[in-house]
Formats: C-alpha cells, structure tokens, sequence
C-alpha cells in the first residue's frame, strides 16, 4: 500500500492511520488558522470573512436575516450596524462587562428571532461569554443553569424573564428600549482585543443523562470551526448555476447545531430564514415562499419528508442540499429520500456540544454516497479508536469508542473539574464515550457491526420481562441492570455496557 510521510510519521494516504502512533489524521487539506497570539474574538473573523467576500452593495441589498412570522427583511449592512450599535450601547452603559474585565458571562433565554444573532455577536465583539439557554426549559434548569455560570447580565422577553433571578441584570429583547440600543448613531470600532483562547460561549450538555453542564468553547475553537467551512465549501455533484444560497433554519440557535451554523452562515453571506416554532408544514410553506436551497435537518425530518403526503402540496424545487445529523440516517431512508427528491444531496455529520459541533462530515458527491457512514475526519483534527477492555488504540476496521484532539476540542466544563478530567486526559484527548470505527478510506461508521440491545432498568416491582421488550424496534437481546453506568461527566460508560454485552456474563453493573 502506497504510504506518505507526514510530520516524520508514515500516514496511510487512504484511510489517514499512522502505524507508529495509531493515530487517524484528517485526510482534508490543512486549513490555516490566524496566529494563536493574535486577539481576534469570533464575531471579528466572522465578519471578516463576510467582507473579504462581499461587497458594500452586496451587503446593503442581501436579506441577511427574514423572520418567517412577521416577513421582517435584515439587510447585512443593517445587521452589520445594528451589532455594532448593540456592542457600542453595552459598552457604555455596562463599563463591567469590557473584555478587560475577564470571563463576564451573558445568560441568553430568548426565542429564535433576527435579534438573537445581533445579540451573540455584539456581546462576543466585546469578549463576554454568550450562554444562551433553552427558553422553554423549565424554571428549575434555568435556575440550575444561572448558577453554573453565574452571569453578570441577561437577554431575555417579557415571557421568559420571569423565570431569571430578580436580582439580575436582564435586557428585553421585546423591549423599546432594546430597539434603541440597535439605532445609536456612533461611529467607530466596536471591536475589543479578545484573546483567542478566551472563553466564547458556554453551550449546555447534559449527553443523554445526569445533571446538566457548561461546556466552555473557546474563539478559537469556532473560529477553527467556520475556517474549515468556509475554506473546504460543500460543491455539488452537477454544477450548475446557482441561485443566491438561502438556508431555513428549524433548529434552535441556544444548541450547538445551531450556534456555529449560524455563524457559518453569516460569514458565507448567506441568507437565514428563522422559524421561532418548528412545525413541518410551516417549514413546507417557507421553504417555497423563500426559495430555500439549504437546510440543517436532523433524521426524523428526513423521514418525515420521505414518508408525508403534505410534502406533495408544496414546491420545493429550490432544495439542494441537507445537512443531517444528531444520529446516523439509515441506508433505506437516503435511499427513499433520493428516489423522491433527486435533486437534493444529503451530507451526514458527527459532532459533540464537547468539539464545537463538528468531528467529522461529508463534502461532495463521493462522500455523500457513503451511505452507512457520517462522512471524514475533520480538517486540523486526530482521532483514536480505542479498545473499550484494554484501553489500546486500534487500527482501521476495529470498533472502539472514539477518541478526537483537535482545535475543535473545548476548554473544558464550567465549574465541573472532576467531569473535565473524566472526559480530558492530560494530551488533549477527549473521550466521547461513543463506539464507531475508521475504515480503511477514513470513513467512520458510529454503528458498524453492532446489533441492536436494549440495557432496562425495571422500575420497583416491575415484572416487565425480555418478551416485552424484545420486539421493540428489533432489539435483538435485552439485559436488565440495576442501574445505567455513567461517567461524572453524565456521559452513559457506553464502554462497559459493550464489555457487559461482549463478555455475556451475568454480573450486575
């Protein structure tokens, strides 16, 4: 097999392996990064970018933002003066919250709607933590939530400020107050000199147990993020000319998805249509008023365009692409989907709130028919599988849990040392606790050659025996444990449930 050298290391060019170190590298072209030591917050790459590629009129006559309800029309230029207004009327009106300062923290809890992006740029411009939270989330998570990262201010509305502490500092967004801090008329740089290695947001994570955490991701880490997205872009497989690029977004702009997507898009200049309320026929509707060519999606909608007779109603020509992921879509649903909709590629994509939302994902037609896979390693990232019994890295083809190092990777969880060094170990490692492997083109496959098994916990005096479970979308074994294993981090030790499953044994967890 041919094989190259790469920093003094032998690298399968094929699947990115290197023997001597049993490291998987990114088989993407390196990305250049801007000089660690330069102070640059994200907001200021980002619209960078943006101006590197436009042009003034360009950005005065392109809807940066549309808020479906309404039909409200953001030009760039009136979102570029509107965050710079918002940056300069915070600055003078809450001194404490400058970037010399330090760590200063924003609690965001608003719905979706074209002021959220203002808000998250304005505050990154000026190196303050942005921590924004779901705004339906009960009042005990938000509680929870502002006691982890203890903010110096808060954005909220008039219907979900009730549920922030009295004593806090909160602007409303549907305030008239807040429209005029949007119109001030100074001119001026709004941006301060943030290091890159600063704290940029606080995004939660609570995997899919225990207590929630704050996940620190640095400038850095997003600026590594949209550097990739905006240097390796996605190409058809069929050229052709292409209308002015128009994304929907359905998903909420407090997660991670939804936080770096909307960053990327703004420096790629495209136009956001912004739904508060996520309803499929709504999105149908939207999708063909706005000539929607893009959409972050996750599985379940991707059946539900397959399978839904009122996707028949509506004219959804202008698709081209859907970015998918939160978990692997099935072979038979691309299949299905492509079969109805010919003209609209899907990429897969792997992530963690933990790496900034992206790990590995696809780019062009090769990748994308990839079926069983969630696309490549990330540009700039490493990866190990590791040997869920003996801890040793393996090679290509062998299941393991996933280990990834990379620009990517967070500074760690707020407040929470212990679930850092669960999840960090001292060489940048972080531990996903999720089984996937490489094959041998570098593709990871987070399902393959495992069956379905179900792990139940029987509630106190439950009878409910394996026959209940079984049939239960084709679960093919079942256990019952006295408790689910769990990392501090809340991560489920997904390892030991597979040494559990592998070993056959009847010991109790």
């Amino acid at each position: 097999m041919a094989e190259e050298m790469n920093h003094s290391r032998w690298i399968d060019p094929k699947s990115g392996f290197c023997p001597q170190t049993k490291i998987f590298h990114s088989l993407r072209p390196p990305v250049p990064l801007p000089p660690l030591s330069q102070p640059l917050s994200l907001s200021q790459y980002a619209l960078s970018l943006l101006n590197s590629c436009t042009t003034q009129e360009t950005q005065a006559t392109t809807p940066a933002l549309i808020d479906y309800s309404s039909g409200l029309h953001v030009s760039y230029s009136h979102l570029l003066r509107q965050i710079r207004s918002l940056a300069l009327s915070l600055k003078y009106q809450f001194p404490s919250l400058s970037s010399s300062k330090g760590g200063t923290t924003a609690f965001v809890l608003c719905p979706t709607s074209v002021h959220v992006p203002v808000v998250y740029f304005a505050l990154m411009s000026l190196g303050v933590v942005v921590s924004p939270a779901n705004p339906v989330g009960s009042d005990s998570e938000v509680t929870n939530q502002v006691r982890l990262v203890r903010p110096a201010i808060a954005f909220a509305t008039s219907s979900t400020a009730r549920k922030l502490p009295p004593s806090l500092p909160t602007i409303l967004l549907d305030s008239p107050e807040f429209l005029s801090m949007l119109d001030r008329v100074d001119s001026g740089d709004s941006f301060e000199p943030v290091p890159q290695t600063d704290t940029a947001a606080i995004l939660y994570s609570s995997g899919t147990t225990g207590r929630v955490k704050g996940v620190a991701l640095t400038h850095r880490n997003l600026i590594a993020i949209i550097a990739g997205y905006h240097e390796l872009k996605y190409e058809p497989s069929e050229p052709e000319p292409e209308p002015h690029p128009v994304s929907l977004f359905t998903l909420p702009l407090f997660h991670v998805f939804g936080f770096f997507m909307l960053a990327r898009a703004v420096t790629l200049g495209e136009t956001l249509v912004l739904m508060e309320r996520f309803d499929f026929e709504t999105m149908l509707r939207a999708v063909e008023k706005y000539r929607v060519t893009y959409m972050p999606v996750s599985p379940p909608l991707v059946v539900a365009l397959v399978n839904s007779e009122l996707a028949k109603k509506y004219d959804l020509s202008s698709l081209r692409l859907l970015g998918c992921g939160g978990a692997p879509l099935g072979e038979e649903t691309i299949k299905s989907f492509n079969a109805k909709y010919p003209n609209v590629e899907i990429t897969q994509g792997y992530g963690l709130t933990e790496s900034a939302g992206s790990v590995t994902r696809m780019i062009g037609d090769e990748e994308t028919k990839r079926y069983a896979s969630v696309g490549r390693l990330a540009e700039n990232m490493e990866a190990m599988i590791v040997d869920p019994d003996t801890s040793n890295p393996l090679p290509p083809n062998q299941r393991g849990e996933l280990w990834i190092r990379g620009p990517f990777i967070m500074k760690g969880y707020v407040g929470n040392e212990k679930a850092t060094a669960e999840t960090l170990d001292s060489e940048g490692w972080l531990k996903t606790g999720d089984l996937c492997m490489f094959d041998s083109e570098g593709y990871p496959d987070e399902v393959a050659g495992q069956l379905p098994m179900a792990y139940v916990v029987r509630k106190p005096g439950s009878n409910l025996t394996e026959a209940q479970v079984a049939p239960y979308k084709k679960v093919r074994r079942v256990a019952f444990i006295n408790a689910i294993p769990k990392s501090p981090a809340g991560k489920i030790l997904r390892r030991e449930l597979v040494n559990h499953a592998l070993s056959k044994g009847s010991a109790k967890l």
